[in-house]
Parts: C-alpha cells; structure tokens; sequence
C-alpha cells in the first residue's frame, strides 16, 4: 500500500464564471495495492518492467485486419469507460471505480492498458476537478459537483483501445455541466472533418472555436496520438488552433481524445 499525506485542506477551487459554486481542491490521498492480472489474459510488452516497446517514428498505414481488430478493442473500452461513468456516486472512491474496470476488463479477456505502464500502479485514469488528466485511483471519496474524468484503455488481441470521458458526480452547477457538455461535444464535432485529404489541424481548429465559444480554454500540455499495436504513436493530435500537419492518409488511426479545459 502507498500512503500519501493529504497536502491541502478544503479549499475551494472557483471557475471562472459567475454565480458557480466551489470545488473541493484535490490533493494526495491513499493509493491502495495493485489488482492482480489474471494469468489467460494476454499482456503487452511492458507487463513485467513497466518499459513499452519502441513505437514508429511516423505514422504507420494499418491493414483491414489490424483495423479490425482496433475496432473491437476501442468498442470494449467504450462499454466499459460508460459502464464506469454511470456506476459512479457520491460518497464512492475511486478507488472503488478502478476495481468496477478492472473486473470487466479481465473478464471480457482484455488487459488494462494503464496497468504498469511506465510504472502506473492502476488500471484506469481517475482524474478530479483540478487534476489535469492521468490521476491515480485513490481512496479519496466522491463528493457532490466533483468534475470526474476517467480514462480506460484495453489491449485486447494484440492493439489498444484508448477512451476517456467525464461527467458530474451528483448534481453540480450549471457551469461545471456546461463544461462536460462542451467538451464532449467539441471533440464529436471535429469527426465528421476525419477524413482521407483533411489536415490534422482541422482537428484543433474546430474544438478550439467551440471551446471558446462557450467561455472555456484548452490545455496544450497534452494531446491525441496515434494508436494500434503500440499504445501512444505518432501523429500528435493537438486540441488547439494550430497549422501543423500532416494530411489524413486512408488507414491511420489516432485518438482525437476529451480536450481538456
């Protein structure tokens, strides 16, 4: 068991908005043991020393059967990310959601990607109102209006499956639900502009005017990628208005991820 000291007393976390309530702000809190991986599921390379295989250093073309097999293993991550999305409480840990996964992972025959990748503890991402992205699952309860992101990724048949998705925990105030709202809903706009011949930074163009829009910013510190047999590849996929390249090829797959605001 790792146990951390809680650094921060209850203070309040306030968006920028009028009339919205305060957010407890999140520090360190207890990190229970590892769950054990079941010895049929297959694992990736870095199972063992927590060091993932070198990945391409550009974008690779994927065959109609890894595509295939990427289909499945990013559906089994979705079930399960809406599955943990709706079984989450009030009063509940998140500690207590990453054992909801990790179950339904194993049992679906899949391996939790988070787990010791480059030394994660945890089977999922768990993060909390002011934590970014990549939080630990901890013993931390659930409070009412918490902003909750949860990321969950699966290797299943040899690729990844790589989503994330946020909600509010019980009620929240409108600005926290509008936030949710946008930032689900900037990243389904930009699909339909995925396509052979399009720019990746149609991508970052089109969450970045929705984002602004409704009085939000983006964080640039973390960004989609590619995916497929390795976990994270290339191309970087920015949530931001930029011009970087290159042009969307016939067979790349990539994560376009929640941007986070």
């Amino acid at each position: 068991m790792i146990t951390c000291t809680r650094t921060y007393p209850k203070k309040a976390l306030k968006l920028l908005s009028l009339n919205v309530r305060s957010y407890t702000v999140v520090g360190l809190d207890t990190v229970t043991n590892s769950l054990e991986i079941p010895k049929h599921v297959q694992t990736p390379s870095y199972y063992r020393n927590g060091i993932p295989s070198p990945r391409p250093n550009s974008i690779d073309i994927k065959t109609d059967e890894q595509i295939e097999r990427l289909k499945v293993a990013g559906a089994l991550a979705g079930n399960i990310l809406d599955k943990t999305l709706d079984y989450a409480q009030v009063g509940m840990t998140t500690d207590e959601l990453d054992k909801y996964s990790h179950n339904l992972i194993v049992e679906s025959g899949a391996y939790p990607a988070p787990f010791n990748y480059r030394g994660f503890p945890k089977s999922i991402c768990t993060s909390v109102n002011n934590v970014l992205c990549h939080g630990i699952p901890n013993t931390r309860p659930l409070e009412d209006g918490d902003i909750l992101s949860v990321d969950v990724s699966v290797y299943h048949d040899g690729v990844f499956g790589d989503c994330c998705s946020n909600r509010v925990v019980g009620e929240g105030d409108a600005t926290a639900n509008s936030m949710v709202t946008v930032a689900r809903d900037s990243v389904l706009s930009c699909l339909v502009h995925c396509r052979p011949g399009a720019s990746f930074s149609i991508i970052g163009k089109t969450i970045s005017k929705m984002v602004h829009d409704a009085g939000f910013s983006i964080c640039k510190e973390f960004v989609g990628h590619g995916i497929g047999e390795y976990f994270h590849g290339m191309p970087h996929v920015y949530h931001y208005d930029n011009d970087f390249g290159p042009i969307m090829q016939k067979g790349m797959v990539f994560t376009i991820g929640r941007c986070n605001l």
